[in-house]
């Protein structure tokens, strides 16, 4: 499941300091204190999608050292029927500034298969660095956490680029900053288990790991709405592939415009 929270970001391309820094501090203009959205993970080995678990995203409207903050968190799990293949719990937070939409604290607690991960990131953008439970790093002034980079990429406004178009950010985890960019592909209609939409259609290029192969394989679909609300994520993975598709949203910061058809 970790790996689900990042479908949407996790990459490695080397861009130019001046092509990140146009997104600096972007506008949050997708989302609100209060939302919910669900996502549920189906699994395939052959030809049958079997459904191993979900992950939930929430974000609150907090305080942190005295600024307003979105207290984002995502959590991810296997259902019980898949435990007894590989058990997940997965949590992840992070506190963004919704000065800037640049993340404050970034907090990851995992446990996957019995082997357990955790990690407290604070960011100092005085002195751009990045402090973690393993030691302190420097980073870019715009740097991204994984929950925060998901939180910015639904702000983005895609009808500056035309397809093929590549849009790039920075991100830090693992204690690595990992310079990004998500592929524009274009804009079409996705049937998912929800219903039909009309979307948003982008690739990320992967960071090549355990699961992923990297390169731009995995294709992603958000509403082509004001919500920008992740609807399906496609994905091969070493053995068999992945998809994951919205199931439930409440308290969306827009009327679902993209919606065409609910099943």
């Amino acid at each position: 499941m970790k790996y689900f929270l990042l479908l949407l970001c996790g990459l490695t391309f080397t861009m130019g300091a001046a092509a990140q820094d146009q997104f600096c501090g972007i506008t949050n203009t997708s989302f609100k204190a209060g939302e919910s959205i669900t996502l549920k993970v189906f699994y395939n080995l052959g030809s049958v999608f079997v459904g191993a678990g979900e992950a939930t995203f929430t974000s609150q409207l907090e305080k942190y050292n005295g600024k307003d903050a979105y207290h984002i968190v995502g959590e991810g799990r296997t259902y019980r029927t898949y435990d007894w293949i590989f058990k997940v719990r997965d949590k992840y937070e992070s506190y963004i500034d919704t000065a800037t939409m640049l993340p404050m604290r970034f907090i990851r607690n995992v446990n996957e298969g019995g082997h357990k991960i955790y990690n407290n990131v604070g960011f100092n953008r005085e002195a751009n660095t990045a402090t973690s439970t393993n030691g302190t790093f420097k980073v870019p002034h715009c740097i991204q956490d994984v929950i925060s980079a998901i939180y910015y990429a639904r702000n983005i406004d895609f009808s500056k680029y035309k397809p093929e178009d590549k849009i790039p950010f920075t991100m830090f985890l693992d204690d690595e900053v990992y310079n990004i960019y998500i592929r524009y592909v274009g804009k079409e209609e996705v049937s998912t288990r929800y219903g039909t939409f009309r979307a948003i259609k982008f690739k990320p290029l992967l960071i090549k790991g355990t699961i992923f192969e990297g390169g731009e394989q995995m294709t992603v679909w958000v509403s082509d709405d004001g919500n920008k609300i992740p609807l399906r994520i496609d994905s091969p993975i070493s053995v068999g592939s992945i998809k994951v598709d919205m199931i439930n949203y409440s308290n969306l910061r827009h009327a679902m415009g993209a919606l065409v058809k609910k099943r």
